[in-house]
């Protein structure tokens, strides 16, 4: 089977970073195009050396990176060092990066990927704020008849919010964004806070990672080992979500992972729900369905493969 294309827009992050590894893991499944860097987890200079940082611990300097929008549309940037750290990858010790950042502009750079390649044929798989995609999809309209499928972390729907109340952290960065994803007409599936949170980094879990004695491996252990004391104290949890790379876990089986299509709204006014994924579980309104909204993963067989490609870096 040809590999899938994808282009990862991303803020790493150290589930980012797992999820970009578990990625360039899986070349027979997955070809990774290029990866684009936002502003969310932490400002963009760093997110874009994080994923270049990520590329040369797999090994993958040839994968391009570029950095993109920096800010929010229409709001200031909110980040969140408090969980990642001040480099955002706090944890393992890695090298900075010695591969170039890319010329272009990741806006652009999405934009004329998707217009080279045969039309369907580009998966788009945002792990953070959708400012990017958002960017690309006002700049270049035609783009959207041609994007494959929207495969996204972010959102809640009975998990409620991490970074307010009642919002995700990625959609509460940029919800005007992340409003202009979902009314696209683009095929989206959503990992929301539902499934991830029961992708929990348990310390037998953990121990694998830390066992397959490899800096990759090692790297993995040590990233979940400095996040987790923040999740395991909010959450009250057995270990740490590991969000994002749920988004190429379903890339690679689908068959772990089980959903609705719904109907799905970004709140972009109310100051007590801004960002909020109002996610017609129920189906009770008459709004049609625009997303495929997971509800729960097969956790073990998420950690087996993730363990077992991880492996092979």
């Amino acid at each position: 089977m040809t590999p899938r294309k994808i282009i990862i827009d991303t803020d790493p992050g150290q589930d980012d970073a797992v999820a970009i590894l578990l990625a360039l893991a899986s070349p027979e499944d997955i070809d990774v195009l290029g990866i684009t860097a936002v502003a969310g987890n932490v400002p963009l200079p760093l997110t874009s050396k994080n994923a270049r940082i990520v590329c040369e611990l797999a090994g993958r300097p040839d994968v391009p990176v570029y950095a993109g929008c920096d800010r929010p549309l229409g709001r200031a940037l909110v980040t969140a060092e408090h969980v990642h750290g001040k480099t955002g990858l706090n944890g393992p010790v890695l090298p900075d990066p010695v591969m170039p950042l890319q010329q272009d502009h990741a806006v652009d750079f999405i934009i004329d990927t998707v217009r080279r390649e045969d039309s369907g044929a580009v998966t788009l798989c945002p792990l953070g704020p959708l400012t990017n995609i958002a960017m690309a999809f006002e700049k270049a309209p035609d783009i959207m008849d041609r994007v494959a499928e929207i495969v996204l972390m972010g959102g809640a729907y009975f998990e409620v919010g991490n970074i307010t109340p009642t919002a995700e952290f990625n959609i509460y960065v940029d919800p005007q964004a992340a409003d202009i994803v979902f009314k696209s007409g683009v095929e989206v599936t959503v990992m929301p806070l539902d499934v991830t949170h029961k992708a929990l980094v348990t310390k037998p879990r953990n121990d694998r990672f830390r066992a397959l004695g490899t800096p990759v491996g090692i790297a993995v252990a040590e990233m979940t080992d400095f996040f987790e004391r923040f999740d395991k104290e909010k959450y009250g949890s057995t270990g740490a979500p590991l969000h994002d790379p749920c988004v190429i876990a379903y890339l690679l089986r689908p068959d772990l992972f089980t959903g609705r299509h719904v109907n799905v709204e970004i709140e972009t006014r109310s100051d007590l729900t801004l960002g909020m994924t109002v996610a017609d579980w129920w189906r009770v309104t008459d709004r049609a369905p625009n997303a495929m909204f997971m509800g729960d993963v097969d956790a073990d067989g998420f950690f087996d493969l993730l363990t077992d490609r991880l492996g092979r870096l």
